[in-house]
């Protein structure tokens, strides 16, 4: 039904356990839970100070491929979270004497006007998301006052979505459906 937040929430898992960690080393350190010596010390070993003071070149090497890589992630992650989610055309007929294609803004403009006809919807937005082989349908309807719940579902289910799935030639059409009451029109007082 929606596109994948795996990956966003798996970085941004990662980097918060890291964080993390590198606060609770600075803790344990800055407490002399690891020796008086160790707690008094610079954050970065001399030892590991002398090799960059005798090895600058591979310092900075190293410095500007960890900088273009943080950049290129950061990039990459920016366009997969902005990325248009897609939505897919549907191929009704592709035998091999002719081939129906319809635009997903075409299915989804029949399917919002069948929504609009039920009993008590004052307003509807459909959206087809998936794939061409697996699609999926994010249904938003507005309600007006006073409306029956149960009926404006079972006419729902019952009339717009089938024939969607029959129109679609399609088994099953996983549907997420958002209701919300909708704004009454104010009156103006005279």
């Amino acid at each position: 039904m929606a596109r994948s937040a795996r990956a966003e929430r798996v970085l941004t898992s990662l980097t918060g356990v890291l964080a993390v960690l590198a606060g609770a080393a600075a803790i344990v350190v800055g407490l002399g839970w690891l020796g008086e010596f160790r707690a008094q010390r610079s954050v970065l070993d001399p030892v590991v100070m002398d090799w960059v003071a005798e090895n600058p070149q591979w310092t900075k090497a190293a410095g500007i491929a960890l900088g273009v890589l943080l950049l290129v992630v950061g990039l990459m992650w920016t366009v997969r979270s902005l990325r248009p989610e897609h939505q897919p055309d549907m191929l009704l007929d592709t035998t091999v004497d002719g081939r129906l294609k319809v635009t997903a803004g075409a299915v989804t403009e029949a399917i919002r006007a069948d929504a609009e006809a039920v009993n008590g919807v004052s307003r509807a937005k459909a959206r087809l998301v998936g794939t061409t082989e697996e699609p999926a349908l994010r249904l938003y309807l507005w309600l007006a006052a006073g409306t029956d719940i149960r009926r404006v579902w079972q006419d729902l289910d019952g009339d717009v979505l089938s024939r969607a799935r029959t129109a679609l030639g399609v088994p099953a059409l996983p549907t997420a459906v958002r209701m919300e009451l909708d704004t009454t029109k104010s009156t103006r007082v005279r």
